[in-house]
């Protein structure tokens, strides 16, 4: 998997990161989550934002407890966090300092809301070079997983790796957003599809999270923001996980990081996701 540039993001010096901040950023995660998020679990408004998507008092309480605390520890990092104006996440991507948080308060804010219980809590850091760490917080289950670039993914503190992988598509498992899918794509795999079974639990975060801990084989979303991918990528890529981020069904990869939703297909090895790319291009071909 490729970790992405970000343009005006560290160009100063390049951040590193060490297992004692990794423990700190998860704790900050775990404590915002127990004291803004649990207690408003199935006891909160909603709110539509311009673009359709649901907050509520808990996105917005998480993001600035969240905030606080990153300033606190780190105050010459920058942070872009979901709850802002596209325009401000516009002008952080263009010039955000020595460095960039990239936060996802409340990931599956519509599972939180219903009392369904899949929802996570995602932050990233980044630097010129690309994404540096990231951890992904379920308050739910209590499990906290954890990357840093070039050195590893963690599950609660015990290193992480994708299990080994089904030797066909045929004997996977996948999770599959059909919302966001060309229609045509969508329609064959609703028809034909490839794997044994298929899921969709609601909350991007999570989903890159459970590919890395071998509960599901195979991936696809049809567009996934900066804050929904960033740590969860990370932690995918790190344990070992095959594909990652595109541009198009194709396989075109983006240069860097932006604002644009990307496509992201994945499998739990690189043989595996071969096969399920391969049956994606096909699938998502022009008729002749």
């Amino acid at each position: 998997m490729r970790i992405f540039p970000l343009p005006g993001c560290g160009y100063h010096r390049r951040m590193e990161i060490d297992q004692s901040e990794l423990q700190t950023l998860q704790a900050i995660l775990a404590s915002a989550a127990a004291t803004e998020l649990m207690p408003r679990f199935q006891h909160v408004v909603a709110h539509t934002k311009a673009d359709g998507s649901l907050v509520t008092e808990a996105d917005l309480r998480m993001q600035a407890v969240i905030e606080a605390e990153l300033r606190r520890h780190w105050p010459d990092t920058c942070l872009l966090g979901e709850e802002m104006s596209e325009a401000e996440q516009a002008d952080l991507l263009g010039d955000s300092g020595p460095g960039m948080w990239i936060l996802d308060p409340l990931d599956g804010t519509s599972n939180f809301l219903a009392g369904i219980p899949f929802f996570g809590v995602s932050l990233a850091l980044c630097d010129a070079q690309g994404l540096r760490a990231g951890v992904v917080f379920d308050p739910l289950r209590g499990e906290s997983f954890a990357a840093i670039r070039g050195q590893g993914a963690w599950l609660n503190a015990r290193p992480l790796r994708v299990p080994t992988a089904p030797d066909s598509l045929a004997r996977s498992m996948a999770m599959v957003d059909f919302k966001r899918l060309p229609p045509g794509l969508a329609g064959a795999l609703a028809g034909r599809a490839p794997y044994r079974s298929q899921r969709s639990f609601g909350s991007v975060v999570l989903d890159w999270c459970w590919l890395a801990a071998g509960r599901l084989h195979l991936y696809l979303h049809g567009g996934q923001k900066l804050w929904d991918y960033a740590a969860g990528s990370l932690i995918f890529s790190e344990a070992g996980g095959a594909g990652g981020l595109y541009l198009d069904y194709e396989g075109a990869r983006p240069e860097q990081l932006s604002l644009r939703p990307r496509i992201a297909m994945a499998a739990a090895d690189p043989a595996l996701f071969g096969r399920w790319h391969e049956w994606i291009r096909q699938a998502n071909a022009p008729a002749d």
